[in-house]
């Protein structure tokens, strides 16, 4: 009987792939577990405020939508002049004193 357990006991089949085995299935099921719980949670923390929920409600999506385009069309858009920002290596006063300086000239 001891010379069968000292067998077993040499046998890397036994030694080494039984607990590898055992952890690699083990882990999948843990982590299943856990994953199953960051989803409950990330579900529970989901739920909106009922006055974000009501301008997310897509039937009226549509009402906000004219709302900002009614908002839009009585702004004037065409009225800008694009500005270059300055450099990282260009000192921002200077380049910002220039700039105002061209647009007083230009007005």
């Amino acid at each position: 009987m001891w010379n069968q357990v000292r067998k077993l006991q040499k046998n890397k089949t036994l030694k080494y792939g039984i607990p590898m085995l055992l952890l690699v299935v083990g882990g999948s099921f843990g982590l299943r577990e856990f994953t199953q719980i960051r989803y409950d949670a990330q579900k529970i923390k989901r739920k909106l405020d009922p006055t974000l929920e009501a301008r997310v409600n897509p039937q009226k999506q549509s009402v906000i939508l004219e709302e900002e385009y009614e908002k839009l069309k009585d702004m004037d858009l065409g009225g800008w002049q694009n500005i270059r920002g300055p450099r990282p290596w260009e000192d921002s006063r200077e380049t910002q004193d220039q700039q105002r300086s061209r647009l007083n000239k230009g007005t």
